[in-house]
């Protein structure tokens, strides 16, 4: 069953749903959990202060290569480390000017199944 081999917990965002808090279980929970990892910075979680990525530090960072360069580590770092039933294949990062942002695309595979997904995260950078 896939909610043997990639788990089961509480969805993200936290909702309720008829039954009571909503679960989710196998790849959307891979995908939940990589969200969580890009969207929590280093000293937010106070008995894990180093859990997550350091996306958040590039706020008001110029959009630009370097930036995105940045990104792209950070990403590879957090997911390497927090994230164990998956290996990155690639992370890329494009810029978008006319948004103020960078795209994300992540792929990556499954360590048990050894299937590819890919995943999608825009981070916004405020306009400078």
């Amino acid at each position: 069953m896939e909610s043997d081999i990639h788990g089961r917990g509480l969805a993200f965002p936290v909702r309720l749903g008829p039954a009571g808090l909503v679960e989710s279980a196998g790849l959307r929970k891979i995908r939940e959990s990589i969200t969580i990892i890009l969207g929590t910075q280093y000293g937010e979680r106070v008995m894990r202060p180093d859990f997550g990525c350091n996306l958040a530090r590039l706020m008001f960072a110029p959009n630009n290569a370097s930036t995105a360069s940045l990104a792209r580590y950070y990403v590879e770092e957090g997911l390497t480390r927090w994230e164990p039933r998956i290996e990155l294949v690639e992370v890329s990062v494009t810029n978008d000017s006319l948004k103020a942002a960078l795209h994300i695309d992540i792929t990556y595979r499954l360590r048990a199944t050894q299937t590819t997904d890919t995943l999608v995260h825009t981070f916004h950078l405020e306009r400078t």
